[in-house]
């Protein structure tokens, strides 16, 4: 994939840029703020960008609003958000904005390389990737809504909001595809979501939780 990296620590900029030319990659432009990275994204239209959220020159928010920028400026480019904490508030922007080619990893999962490359794989492929911690926070704050989910429906959508297959998850929760389908149906199904066409559901199943 051609690879666009946004990242203000030279140290990571450099460690990832080789990790992913090692890997295959195609990095056609490493920047260190966000007003770089729209211009290189301009210029190069790659399949991915992967950004921090905070950058310069106020190092508060200005990667995510880059992230969204390019969403709506780009719509065929994948974009896998880094961040230090879990920020909910960004992961939220980022999910209601667009329902695919979107991820969101801590960055201490990048030091578990096959996890930040299958996380880059998919929202490259237009799949989202959310980190499982991340996923934990944002639905801890939804009670309510839960209540109506058994447990193992509650894992399965954890898993959907991660971005996982149904194949994965299957293999996650060592159980047949065919039993993660029936939950996901019963899911849809709770939610009122039966009746709307397309992927998108495994998407709007979250957001619901996230919206309340």
């Amino acid at each position: 994939m051609r690879v666009i990296l946004a990242e203000d620590s030279t140290l990571l900029r450099e460690g990832l840029v080789r990790l992913l030319v090692e890997e295959g990659h195609d990095v056609v432009a490493a920047v260190g703020d966000a007003e770089a990275l729209l211009s290189a994204v301009a210029a190069h239209l790659p399949d991915v960008v992967v950004t921090d959220v905070r950058m310069p020159p106020t190092n508060s928010d200005e990667g995510m609003k880059a992230a969204l920028e390019i969403r709506r400026r780009f719509p065929g480019v994948g974009v896998l958000v880094l961040s230090q904490y879990v920020e909910q508030r960004y992961a939220v922007d980022l999910l209601t904005e667009h329902t695919d080619g979107v991820g969101y990893l801590l960055k201490d999962r990048v030091v578990q390389v096959e996890e930040f490359l299958d996380a880059l794989r998919r929202v490259g492929a237009g799949d989202v990737a959310f980190d499982p911690e991340v996923v934990r926070r944002l639905l801890a704050r939804t009670t309510h809504p839960l209540d109506v989910l058994t447990e193992r429906e509650r894992q399965v959508l954890a898993h959907m909001a991660e971005g996982h297959t149904n194949n994965a998850i299957a293999a996650r929760l060592h159980v047949s595809r065919s039993a993660v389908e029936k939950h996901i149906n019963s899911i849809f199904d709770k939610l009122g979501l039966s009746g709307v066409d397309g992927y998108s559901r495994r998407v709007l199943a979250i957001l619901r939780y996230l919206r309340a």
